[in-house]
């Protein structure tokens, strides 16, 4: 698992060229018994490799537009780029006009020097965790891939492409935690910034209050660096924080009900080994977590915010739709203005009330997602499909209804099932989480 640096490195040192990161990845993307014919949904195998060219000659004449140019990247098929339709995973779009200028985050990519290997599969229209695809097909988690387990969603195409090889890294979206939930799934990196620090024109939407864009990777120092890329902020280098002293708060209502029991035992160990290592581990309660359901309970933001979108391509052509995923959109239909209105004045005093009662931690510790990822097989009914996605969703999208940035990164060892640990900051303290969060992935991987 190839890390941003480590390719910058080779690339700096003549170890390697874009053009050879590029044929390794195109060849994993091609792998016949691979994941790549489900982890994207187009390949740009023809622009890649010119865009890899040109960087191989701009690093030659020192003219590298900066330190990760000709690094191939994927990127979530929810982003525009320039003279191609953004499906968003769906078939409703498919031949949608095309757009007519690359996203900004896409540009800030592109200006940086990375290659865009193609657009990467998704749960339609972003709406769900599971990452399962009707249309595009479902790429596995790589664990138990006999078996075929969900990837986790909505990001699913970029977390594989990442876990399998197929690209040193990726963008996602995430609107209630997908980035965060493939990560977890696949044994990777997802990061969720604070939202406003990342523009989303250009991102065909699901809730304008609540998406944000973020990266996904193999290390914290990836999602830093390509995070700082988005924000339009200096790509710096990540000194982690000291673990000793720290006070990291564990919430004991909410995040940890229901539970698998290897989430459990693998978020108990990385606790103890961070406790070991100096932190101060704070079992607490936060009361106000609980209100969140309830003031969602007639579909939230997500829904209302959705459905405006889409109330008129659902008139036309519904029947095109995932049913899983227009049953939800749907709800947004039976939401007063009125609700609208008071939900915005409950987020902003929950979010007023929440900042006051984390004021003395350094970050907030649970996992991700409660459940190991289920069989992809074992969700073809409704019930046990919306059972699944409510509990994987149920964690992180309590952060992005708290303006909070967030990290997902691998707890379990090597050879154990997939189980991320959730790390969440203050609002607009992505900086200090970066630094925190790199010092928690060397303490759990030493």
């Amino acid at each position: 698992m190839t890390t941003l640096h480590q390719a910058a490195a080779g690339l700096a040192s003549g170890a390697t060229t874009s053009r050879d990161l590029v044929e390794q990845c195109l060849a994993r993307i091609a792998e016949p018994a691979g994941e790549g014919a489900r982890a994207f949904t187009k390949v740009h195998a023809d622009q890649a490799r010119a865009q890899a060219a040109a960087m191989d000659a701009l690093r030659a004449a020192n003219r590298a537009p900066g330190p990760f140019a000709g690094t191939p990247v994927a990127v979530k098929d929810l982003f525009d780029l320039a003279g191609e339709p953004t499906p968003a995973g769906s078939k409703v779009l498919a031949d949608a006009p095309p757009a007519a200028t690359n996203a900004p985050l896409i540009q800030r990519m592109l200006d940086a020097g990375f290659v865009i290997l193609g657009r990467t599969n998704m749960t339609e229209f972003a709406f769900s965790g599971l990452g399962i695809n009707p249309h595009y097909g479902t790429p596995a988690s790589p664990w138990d891939r006999a078996n075929r387990r969900i990837p986790g969603g909505s990001s699913s195409g970029t977390a594989v492409a990442v876990a399998d090889g197929m690209a040193i890294a990726g963008l996602g979206t995430d609107t209630g935690g997908s980035c965060r939930i493939p990560a977890a799934m696949c044994g990777i990196v997802g990061y969720k910034p604070t939202a406003r620090r990342v523009p989303i024109t250009g991102v065909l939407p699901l809730s304008t209050s609540l998406d944000s864009i973020g990266p996904l990777g193999n290390s914290v120092a990836c999602c830093a660096a390509i995070d700082a890329i988005l924000a339009g902020e200096p790509v710096t280098t990540l000194h982690p924080t000291p673990i000793k002293g720290l006070r990291l708060a564990v919430p004991q209502n909410y995040f940890l009900d229901g539970l698998d029991g290897a989430v459990a035992s693998t978020f108990d160990t990385a606790l103890r080994r961070l406790a070991a290592a100096g932190a101060h581990i704070i079992p607490t309660r936060f009361p106000e977590i609980d209100e969140i359901a309830p003031a969602n309970a007639k579909g939230g933001f997500s829904a209302a915010e959705a459905f405006a979108w889409h109330r008129d391509l659902l008139a036309r052509d519904e029947a095109n739709y995932d049913p899983r995923v227009s049953s939800r959109i749907k709800r947004g239909a039976t939401m007063l203005a009125a609700d609208y209105v008071d939900l915005i004045a409950f987020r902003a005093d929950l979010i007023a009330r929440f900042n006051a009662a984390t004021q003395d931690y350094d970050a907030i510790l649970t996992p991700p997602c409660p459940l190991l990822p289920p069989r992809i097989a074992d969700l073809a009914e409704e019930a046990a499909y919306t059972t699944a996605n409510m509990m994987q969703l149920r964690n992180p999208t309590v952060m992005n209804f708290l303006d909070r940035c967030s990290i997902s990164l691998p707890a379990n060892r090597p050879g154990e099932p997939p189980v991320g640990l959730m790390i969440t900051g203050e609002t607009m303290g992505d900086p200090h989480l970066f630094r925190l969060a790199a010092a928690i992935e060397a303490t759990l991987a030493a």
